[in-house]
């Protein structure tokens, strides 16, 4: 089985508070028609901080789309490196024990993609595969772990690496007033993630199944409008009843595994707002605790996209992880409506290598 490792988890060094939201929206919005039931909104996020790659005062002007992208390639190659050594560290391998490289962002653009640039800057090997996964946002970080645990099945002694790269704050649009703009003004915040996944070995994860699920007709629930200015951020107001429609298909993946959903040992799912973890307690009968780390991400960080997986799985290891054989579930929801889902059982420690298995191994690369 691939295990998924434990994750490496930056976040900016700009903080803004959830008090300093609410100032920031009266004080820009004083005559907006709606802007108490969005003050209310905000506050029943219940995000508490937020990290943001620049100053706030740079964040809330906009300088064009080619500038904001030059400032997404800018921070990317900046902050990405050091969650790739942390989560190589993790799994202990090196850059040249990587065969696959999955990058996941939904928040800016380069071609080449930012695998390219890691495999020539950080030492990869030039044979390195390349995935990147752009268009699913949130889901991502679930789609991700299942691209790598497919690719682990199909070469088992091979390993992965994934990278999720999301600076929301990039995406901001001041001439955007609906109240879900602004909702979402006060929901997302910027982070870099990294996790290997070990064909063989490691102690973490070792995922067992995934699948995915696309609600039909919901395709513009959750969406980017691209316009000259860039990525216009759209969601719906039934967003967050979506878990009425995700949840069985989380019982059925269980249910093929003949596991019961309602009593696995532990749930790491993307938490887009609070009533998305609700929703799943009422529907998948299960206690409110079982989603304190998604819940922990959400209140610290905010909606953190495709890296709140890998900073909710972070938080289960810095607990002290699960019991050996410990049953549990990983999820990331998107657009599409989509849902990326993961079975798993808990590894503790290295198992034993395959006779004859001999890893690769190079020194680490220097950052340039």
């Amino acid at each position: 089985m691939a295990v998924l490792c434990r994750p490496a988890i930056a976040v900016p060094e700009h903080v803004l508070t959830l008090e300093q939201t609410l100032q920031l929206a009266r004080d820009m919005h004083a005559d907006h028609p709606q802007l108490g039931l969005a003050l209310r909104l905000i506050e029943n996020t219940g995000v508490r901080t937020r990290y943001l790659v620049q100053p706030i005062e740079d964040t809330l002007r906009h300088p064009g789309f080619e500038e904001r992208n030059r400032i997404y390639e800018a921070e990317a190659k900046r902050r990405v490196p050091q969650v790739v050594y942390q989560a190589l560290d993790n799994a202990d391998l090196t850059v040249r024990d990587i065969d696959l490289i999955v990058y996941v962002s939904c928040t800016g653009f380069m071609m080449p993609s930012m695998t390219a640039w890691l495999i020539n800057t950080l030492g990869f090997r030039p044979e390195t595969r390349q995935l990147p996964i752009a268009q699913l946002g949130c889901a991502a970080g679930g789609a991700a772990i299942n691209r790598a645990h497919d690719f682990c099945q199909a070469y088992p002694e091979a390993n992965a690496l994934i990278v999720a790269c999301e600076f929301c704050s990039l995406c901001y649009q001041p001439t955007d007033l609906g109240v879900g703009q602004l909702l979402s003004n006060g929901l997302f915040g910027d982070a870099v993630a990294a996790a290997a996944v070990r064909g063989r070995g490691g102690s973490g994860v070792s995922l067992e199944r995934n699948a995915s699920h696309l609600v039909p007709d919901t395709e513009d629930w959750i969406s980017y409008g691209v316009r000259a200015t860039g990525f216009h951020f759209q969601l719906d107001k039934r967003v967050p009843t979506t878990m009425k429609m995700l949840a069985p298909a989380l019982r059925t993946l269980a249910d093929a595994h003949q596991w019961d959903v309602s009593g696995l040992d532990f749930h790491i799912v993307h938490a887009g707002g609070p009533r998305i973890l609700d929703d799943l307690c009422h529907f998948l009968d299960v206690d409110p605790e079982m989603f304190r780390f998604s819940r922990a991400t959400l209140t610290e960080r905010g909606n953190i996209a495709s890296c709140v997986v890998f900073d909710a799985l972070e938080r289960l290891f810095a607990e002290g992880g699960a019991e050996q054989g410990a049953r549990g579930q990983i999820a990331g929801f998107g657009p599409g409506i989509t849902a990326e889902m993961a079975l798993g059982s808990w590894e503790t420690g290295e198992r034993p290598a395959v006779a004859g298995q001999t890893r690769r191994s190079a020194p680490r690369a220097t950052v340039v």
